[in-house]
C-alpha cells in the first residue's frame, strides 16, 4: 500500500491544487527528497517534521510550509496518524507578483481567516460545488494571506526547541498539558520554555495550543464528521464546554460552529 494518497481538485494555467494523505507509517526520517516546483503545502490534519539540513519544521494546521525548488529535505512522523494537507502550486510569474519576492523561510504562520478560507476552498472544489475562476481567486486570496504573515525569529537552536514544544502539544491535543509537563518533554525549564515560546512565536504557549484544537475543529466540521454532536466535539478537543468552545470559536473566526458549517456548504 503507497505511503501517500493524492488527488489532484483544481489545475489551471496559473494554479495547481493537490490534496495529499499520508498515512505516516514511517516514523524515522525518510529518504532525501528534492522537490522539482515550489509548493506551499498546508497541513489540516495531523503533523510531521520536515528535515532541511539543520531545520527540522513541525508541519502542523497553524502554519504553511514551503517547499522550495531545487530544495533537499527529509519526512518523519513521530506521532502516530499520519497527516492530510493541500499543496498549492502557482505558476513563477503570477507567485513572484504575488510576494514581490521568493520566501526565504521555511514556513509562515497562517491567520485564522486563512485557516477558514483553506477548508471552505477544500470543501467547496470536493464536493464539487464550485466553478474553477472562483476556485482560482480563492487559491491566490490564500496564497497572498499565507505569504504575508512572517515566520518566527530566533537562532536555529531556540527554533528547534519551540518546534519540539509544538510537536508535544499536538500529540495529544485533548490533554490538558500543564507547563511543567510540557517543559519536562523539551528539556528545559517551565519559565525558559515560557519566555522562549513567546519571544520565537510571538504569542503565549497557550494560545497556540488553543490554535492547533480550533484547526482541528474546522477540519471535524469541514467533513461533517462533527455536525450532530458538537458539545462531544468540544469535550474531545479539551475545551471545558460547549459554550466556551462555542465562544472561542467566535473569537477566532468571526462565526460559530454552525454557522461556519452553513458557510462551507453554501453554493
Amino acid at each position: 500500500m503507497s505511503e501517500l494518497a493524492i488527488q489532484t481538485l483544481l489545475e489551471t494555467k496559473i494554479v495547481t491544487l493537490r490534496d495529499v494523505a499520508c498515512s505516516g507509517s514511517c516514523r524515522h526520517r525518510s529518504p532525501e527528497e528534492c522537490a522539482s516546483d515550489t509548493h506551499m503545502v498546508f497541513p489540516y490534519r495531523g503533523v510531521y517534521v520536515r528535515h532541511v539540513g539543520r531545520i527540522e519544521t513541525v508541519a502542523e494546521a497553524n502554519q504553511v510550509v514551503f517547499f522550495n525548488r531545487g530544495e533537499s529535505y527529509q519526512i518523519s512522523h513521530p506521532v502516530a496518524g499520519g497527516d492530510e494537507c493541500l499543496s498549492l502550486a502557482i505558476d513563477e510569474p503570477t507567485r513572484m507578483e504575488l510576494a514581490s519576492q521568493e520566501p526565504n523561510e521555511q514556513r509562515r504562520r497562517l491567520t485564522p481567516d486563512a485557516q477558514t478560507l483553506l477548508l471552505q476552498l477544500r470543501h467547496r472544489l470536493v464536493n464539487q460545488l464550485i466553478g474553477p475562476l472562483e476556485a482560482e481567486s480563492m487559491a491566490l486570496a490564500l496564497a497572498k494571506s499565507a505569504l504575508g504573515e512572517r515566520a518566527a525569529s530566533g537562532t536555529v537552536g531556540k527554533r528547534k526547541l519551540v518546534e519540539r514544544a509544538k510537536l508535544v502539544l499536538a500529540s495529544d491535543l485533548a490533554r490538558r498539558w500543564t507547563l511543567a509537563d510540557v517543559a519536562a518533554e523539551v528539556g528545559v525549564s517551565p519559565v525558559y520554555l515560557t519566555q522562549l515560546f513567546k519571544q520565537v512565536e510571538r504569542m503565549p504557549l497557550y494560545r497556540y495550543q488553543m490554535r492547533l484544537r480550533l484547526a482541528r475543529a474546522l477540519e471535524l466540521l469541514e467533513r461533517g464528521q462533527a455536525a450532530d454532536d458538537i458539545s462531544a466535539l468540544s469535550m474531545d478537543l479539551g475545551f471545558s464546554s460547549h459554550s466556551h468552545f462555542t465562544a472561542t470559536f467566535r473569537q477566532a473566526y468571526g462565526c460559530t460552529p454552525v454557522e461556519f458549517l452553513r458557510s462551507v456548504n453554501r453554493r
